[in-house]
């Protein structure tokens, strides 16, 4: 039931603090939208940021990695990645005992001479998160 509930919930709310390589940046993430479960033990926040691979990267990984403050045992963080609002990758990552995830993606091949750029140019990456909702907290 969890997973469903997870799942119907993707196109919302995350927390991300991510570093894809040396030469992507990162700009201000967008306001946090909260959503609860139906019994308001726990919600979903997103969080989008932008992320740049230059043209002349030589890195062949990308990061998305952050750490999930009071987080619902059983859901995953979600990442998306869109380009001109296309999808481009999703996943799911675990969220460790410490409330640490990581999601490691390939950003670049190379084969002999063949280099074959995955990701290259700007992103829209959503980061979403499950945490429990704190008994005085006020959700609007």
């Amino acid at each position: 039931m969890k997973s469903i509930a997870c799942i119907g919930l993707i196109a919302f709310a995350a927390l991300l603090v991510m570093f894809p390589n040396s030469t992507s940046s990162i700009s201000e993430p967008f306001p946090s939208i909260p959503i609860l479960s139906d019994d308001k033990s726990v919600m979903m926040q997103q969080k989008v940021i932008s992320m740049n691979i230059a043209e002349d990267n030589t890195l062949p990984w990308g990061f998305v990695r952050g750490k999930v403050t009071n987080p619902a045992d059983g859901y995953p963080v979600i990442i998306q990645i869109y380009k001109n609002g296309e999808p481009v990758n999703f996943a799911q990552t675990d969220v460790n005992a410490d409330g640490s995830y990581e999601y490691k993606f390939r950003v670049r091949n190379v084969d002999g001479d063949q280099v074959i750029n995955i990701f290259q140019g700007d992103y829209d990456v959503k980061i979403f998160k499950t945490v429990y909702v704190a008994p005085t907290a006020k959700i609007v």
